[in-house]
C-alpha cells in the first residue's frame, strides 16, 4: 500500500493480504476455517452447521452462507448487545441465507451458550438433523487448518514480491487465525514473527489460548508435530472493548479508504491496523523492513455502526 506507507510506515512498506477477498458474500478470514469444518460436515453425514457469535459476527454470516451454497441447515446462537439486532449487516445476510437463529443475553453468555449447545445436540439429533457444533470463530482444531494452509500461501506471497524482512500482523479475537498462522510459521520454519492485535480481552488471554487451542490440535491430528509456540498478542488498540470503537477508529477507516481504497470495519481489523501504526511510530517495528496486515475481513459489520461515522465522513 504505497499511500499508506507514506502516510504510516516511516520508511518502511506497509502490505497488506486481502483475505477480505476470499469469495464475494463469503468474504473474511472466516472462510479458510470453514473449507476445513465444512468438508468434515460432508465427510461425516452432518446436517447441520450450528454455530454462535454476536448478532454482527462475520463467522455466523460466512457459516449461513455456506451451508445454504452446500445445502446444509444452519442454525445461530447469537449474543445481544443493547439495541445491536436491527436488521443490518451480518444479521441480515443470516437471515436471508435462511439460517435459523436464537438471540441470548450478553449477561452470563459463557454459561448459558453451554448449555444451550448441549440442548441443540439433542434437539437436531432427535429431529434426524446431524448438528456439526461449531464454537465461535470457527476457532478449533479443525478451523485452526485453514490457517496453518495460508501461512504455506503467504510464504509463496513473499517470495513472490522479494520480501524478507518482515513482520505479518492481524486483528485477533477468537485467536483461531492467530493460531493457524503462528502455527503455520512453525511448522513450515518460515523467517517471520506473526503479532496479534487483540479486539477483546489482553495478551495473556490470547497467548493462552493460542497454546490451548495447539496443545488440542496437536492431541487430535497425528500428522501434527508437537512444536512449542511462543504466540505474540499486542493489547494497546483494545478500546472500550469488543464491537465498540472510539473516533479515531471511525477517522483511520475513512482515511486508509480514501488512500488505498481498501475499507477496515471498526469491530476487527481497524483496531488492529489502529495497533500497528502505532507501533511503527513507537519503534515496535524497528528490526523489519516490510510488515504485512492481513485483511481479515468483516465489511458487512461496519452498517451496523453507520451513526458512528458522522464526522468521519464529513471530514
Amino acid at each position: 500500500m504505497p499511500r499508506a506507507s507514506e502516510r504510516w510506515g516511516r520508511g518502511k512498506r506497509i502490505w497488506i493480504k486481502r483475505d477480505d477477498l476470499t469469495g464475494s458474500v463469503l468474504s473474511g478470514n472466516k472462510v479458510r476455517k470453514l473449507e476445513f469444518i465444512a468438508a468434515y460436515a460432508l465427510d461425516n453425514d452432518y446436517a447441520t452447521l450450528v454455530t454462535c457469535g454476536g448478532v454482527q459476527s462475520n463467522h455466523c454470516r460466512a457459516t449461513a452462507l455456506v451451508a445454504a451454497r452446500l445445502g446444509l441447515g444452519c442454525h445461530l446462537v447469537l449474543r445481544s448487545d443493547d439495541d445491536s439486532t436491527a436488521l443490518t449487516g451480518n444479521f441480515l445476510l443470516d437471515q436471508l441465507a435462511g439460517a435459523s437463529f436464537e438471540i441470548l443475553p450478553a449477561k452470563g453468555w459463557g454459561r448459558n451458550l453451554q448449555n444451550r449447545y448441549e440442548s441443540l445436540v439433542a434437539e437436531f439429533e432427535s429431529s434426524g438433523k446431524k448438528p456439526l457444533m461449531i464454537p465461535t470463530g470457527g476457532s478449533d482444531s479443525l478451523g485452526i487448518w485453514g490457517y496453518i494452509a495460508a501461512a504455506e500461501e503467504l510464504q509463496s506471497d513473499l517470495i513472490a514480491n522479494h520480501i524478507d524482512r518482515v513482520a505479518v500482523t492481524l486483528a485477533t479475537g477468537s485467536a483461531g487465525t492467530q493460531t493457524g498462522l503462528t502455527a503455520g510459521v512453525a511448522l513450515f520454519g518460515l523467517p517471520f514473527e506473526v503479532i496479534g492485535y487483540a479486539v477483546c480481552d489482553d495478551q495473556h488471554w490470547f497467548n493462552a489460548r493460542v497454546q490451548a487451542d495447539w496443545r488440542e490440535s496437536v492431541a487430535r491430528w497425528a500428522q501434527l508435530p508437537d512444536l512449542p509456540l511462543a504466540p505474540v498478542t499486542r493489547d494497546h488498540s483494545v478500546g472500550p472493548g469488543y464491537g465498540k470503537a472510539t473516533p479515531d477508529v471511525y477517522e483511520l477507516i475513512a482515511e486508509l479508504t480514501r488512500l488505498e481504497g481498501v475499507v477496515l470495519d471498526p469491530v476487527y481489523t481497524a483496531k488492529g491496523f489502529k495497533g500497528v501504526i502505532e507501533d511503527i511510530e513507537d519503534g515496535f517495528y524497528d528490526a523489519v523492513d516490510d510488515i504485512v496486515f492481513i485483511h481479515t475481513g468483516g465489511v458487512f459489520g461496519i452498517f451496523a455502526h453507520s451513526d458512528a461515522f458522522g464526522a468521519a465522513v464529513a471530514g
